[in-house]
């Protein structure tokens, strides 16, 4: 009996602290890519384009579109024009 009153109170002790905690602070949450698409995605399915974190091992562009979100490295000439593109109507 007292295994299951010491349980039960330890897991109302540690909802409270994951409560507390996940309300307190704002986590900031990054992307980074791993697989790279090859082909071109034409203009007029790009919705957003932008670039993956400083923190990311290599650099990166994250283009939207209607089907999903596709990563492209940054060294793509495509890639760069329609991200300058994007950067210069906003």
């Amino acid at each position: 009996m007292k295994t299951l009153s010491i349980t039960a109170g330890l897991l109302l002790v540690l909802l409270a602290v994951h409560c507390c905690d996940a309300s307190g602070k704002s986590v900031t949450r990054f992307v980074c890519c791993f697989k790279f698409f090859e082909k071109r995605i034409p203009k007029t399915h790009v919705l957003s384009i932008s670039k993956t974190d400083s923190r990311c091992s290599t650099e990166a562009f994250v283009i939207k579109t209607p089907r999903g979100d596709y990563c492209v490295r940054q060294t793509v000439e495509w890639a760069q024009r329609e991200f300058i593109k994007q950067r210069s109507r906003s």
